[in-house]
């Protein structure tokens, strides 16, 4: 199962966070957001089909992201959980722990903001646009 989402850089992304990384659909962010890579976002979690929430409910699913900017190229590993609410309006964060909350799209991610593509965070730096993919399997 994928789903597909497309967000952009600002110039106050710093990619410092040493536990998490977010998109966010919020256009503007200050210099202390440092775990956000993406703003703008053209979807959100409540944009996911029911079926894929269902999927990501499990903590057997395995979750990839795959960032893409003009330059720059990642991608994360993680985990679902039955704890996730996949609720939050505008969020989307990825997690390095096993803390759950309603803006909590993955747990036990195997990067954080500081871990990710240093040409990708350029081009966030930069205002490109991020073209963010989620696989479930």
């Amino acid at each position: 199962m994928i789903f597909k989402l497309k967000s952009k850089g600002h110039k106050n992304v710093t990619s410092l966070h040493k536990s998490t990384f977010e998109v966010t659909m919020d256009a503007e962010i200050g210099p202390t957001a440092d775990c956000i890579v993406g703003t703008g976002a053209d979807k959100s979690m409540l944009n996911f089909p029911q079926d894929f929430k269902d999927k990501l409910a499990d903590s057997e699913t395995k979750v990839t992201v795959v960032l893409d900017t003009e330059n720059g190229h990642d991608e994360i590993n993680g985990w679902g959980h039955e704890d996730l609410t996949l609720t939050h309006p505008t969020d989307i964060v990825c997690r390095t722990s096993d803390f759950t909350c309603p803006r909590t799209l993955m747990i036990h991610s195997d990067k954080a903001a500081r871990d990710l593509d240093s040409d990708l965070i350029d081009d966030l730096k930069n205002e490109k646009i991020l073209e963010v993919t989620i696989k479930l399997s």
